[in-house]
């Protein structure tokens, strides 16, 4: 359904992976990746994605590389720049906010582990851009990386799990308040007895097929309401 495309990103060139529907246009979301990198799970959601009448675009962060055991990923994100992060989500945003299949300049952003951290971050980054963010399983990993929450604009939901090691309950309970006394529209909602990475159907070990269905209805109801 999806394929490679290519967009400018401050003088040179990325890339990422696109799914259009099969009516040939919906509202646009950003899909970030896993640590894992643009792997056939992250293409896969966004296949969902258009299935279910979005254009979704993947941004691929890591320029080509992926990784298949948890050491070496978790060097791939610590060792990801920002600033050419940014620069890539900046050039993805605008591909798609122009991109004829996109029936809004307003785009959806979501993401998983990493990906959810660089959610929340976009989302503060380039408010204007964003009219609703679902974050999966992820604060943000980069301790010198806390952006302006004040800046935020849209609503968030997010999807946390309960047995989640790496970006725990208390943790997202915390972020929750603090975005709720600045005014936010903030609600994270925790998923009994799940592992982190619960929707990641790739991983039998941690998949949770009925968390899954319910995060996924809910990011789909947020999307509809705010993206048209």
């Amino acid at each position: 359904m999806g394929q490679i495309v290519e967009f400018p990103s401050n003088g040179s060139q990325a890339q990422g992976y696109l799914a259009v529907p099969e009516s040939g246009s919906g509202p646009g979301l950003i899909v970030f990746q896993e640590w894992w990198g643009l792997v056939p799970h992250i293409k896969d959601v966004c296949d969902r994605f258009a299935a279910e009448g979005f254009v979704a675009l993947a941004p691929d962060l890591f320029h080509g590389e992926t990784a298949t055991e948890p050491d070496e990923a978790g060097k791939l994100m610590m060792a990801l720049n920002l600033d050419q992060a940014g620069q890539d989500v900046s050039g993805a945003i605008a591909f798609l906010q122009g991109h004829e299949a996109v029936t809004s300049p307003t785009l959806g952003v979501t993401g998983f582990c990493m990906g959810g951290g660089l959610t929340l971050w976009i989302a503060c980054t380039q408010p204007e851009a964003f009219g609703a963010v679902v974050p999966w399983y992820g604060l943000i990993p980069w301790p010198d990386a806390q952006p302006d929450w004040s800046a935020l604009q849209a609503p968030v939901r997010g999807h946390i799990a309960e047995k989640d090691e790496y970006f725990t309950i208390d943790a997202a309970r915390e972020l929750e308040q603090k975005l709720r006394d600045l005014g936010k529209d903030v609600i994270f909602y925790v998923y009994p007895g799940a592992q982190h990475a619960f929707f990641n159907d790739t991983r039998p070990e941690v998949y949770d097929p009925e968390a899954s269905a319910l995060a996924w209805s809910r990011t789909l109801e947020l999307f509809r309401a705010r993206l048209g």
